[in-house]
């Protein structure tokens, strides 16, 4: 049994919190919050000692897992700190996206976990579905042939004014690590970006991409539109066929070259994903699984090192904003 804590009792947090305490394998011990009050309900809530300083909380508790569910500007500036401390302690972690909205210090994060041969991942919910997974094995199999496009689009209704890069930084960890999982590393970027009436962020982006392999590629992105209907899409494209995978869970169709019969798998009424809850609650428990089985750390799903990944590209998507040029992505 996995003894875990969980920094940062916002929804998010608490979310990750209530996972832990039904997971058959983990043992919620404890939780914490700057925010006292917040730390206190969850606490409460939950049954768990409350703290509020997340290094008091690892040197008293000793858990086995940490997991950073912290907010700050973009949604990332708070998760460095406390995943420093609780590496530095012995702890596995697994950290909210984006990793960390600073690549030098998302950096160093990854480097520690590595130095301290310790499971470090990123909660990149989106690729963690049976939808997603068998999109997966196609690719695996080889019935894509060799990837000539790839085209993502994800699109929710986020009226928050933040730092202009807000939503670059904060949606889009999720997109690009979808990308990178069916297609590998993203070598070059070329986006732009506008703002919706009333807007002072940029808003919406579009962003064409160069991968490693030779396949190119396009992501569309917004702040701007009601996720009422179907929110994220990817299609990809080979020699030997394609697939659609409609949301992060709900369908996927593969299209063979040259065949009119089509392969779909549809989420099952009884059984399925009920909502996006279920894609964290996979996530969640994949990790503390990987953990349990003793995984080696760069074998772990959505890794820390693919958060910096992803990242990495967002840091090329936005200087070519400013620029107006073809961004090579660092490495």
């Amino acid at each position: 049994m996995l003894r875990v804590a969980v920094i940062g009792c916002g929804p998010i947090g608490n979310r990750h919190a209530d996972i832990y305490k039904l997971d058959t394998l983990s043992e919620l011990v404890g939780v914490c919050d700057i925010i006292k009050d917040r730390a206190d309900a969850a606490a409460a809530r939950l049954g768990v000692p409350a703290f509020y300083d997340a290094q008091t909380m690892i040197d008293a508790l000793r858990p086995d897992i940490c997991s950073v569910a912290t907010g700050g500007i973009e949604y990332g500036s708070d998760h460095y700190e406390p995943t420093m401390q609780a590496l530095s302690a012995g702890c596995h972690v697994l950290c909210e996206k984006p990793i960390c909205n600073e690549i030098d210090k998302a950096e160093e994060m990854v480097a520690l976990a590595r130095d301290k041969g310790l499971c470090f991942g990123i909660d990149l919910n989106h690729r963690f579905t049976p939808a997603a997974r068998l999109a997966k094995t196609w690719v695996d199999q080889g019935l894509i042939g060799h990837q000539l496009f790839i085209n993502m689009s994800m699109w929710i209704k986020n009226p928050n004014e933040s730092s202009p890069w807000f939503m670059v930084k904060a949606l889009n960890p999720h997109t690009v690590d979808v990308m990178r999982y069916f297609a590998g590393d993203i070598e070059a970027v070329h986006a732009f970006a506008t703002k919706a009436p009333g807007r002072q962020i940029w808003s919406t982006m579009q962003m064409n991409a160069r991968f490693v392999s030779g396949a190119v590629g396009n992501l569309t992105a917004s702040y701007d539109i009601e996720r009422g209907h179907p929110m994220e899409r990817c299609e990809v494209a080979g020699t030997l066929g394609r697939f659609v995978l409609d949301d992060m869970w709900r369908e996927a169709t593969y299209y063979p070259a040259g065949n009119p019969e089509k392969r779909v798998y549809t989420n099952p009424v009884f059984g399925g994903y009920r909502d996006f809850v279920d894609t964290f609650i996979d996530r969640l428990t994949t990790f503390t699984r990987q953990v349990s089985e003793g995984t080696p750390p760069d074998q772990i799903d959505g890794s820390g090192a693919d958060g910096l990944a992803a990242q990495k590209v967002l840091a090329a998507a936005i200087e070519s904003v400013k620029t107006e040029s073809v961004v090579r992505v660092s490495r």
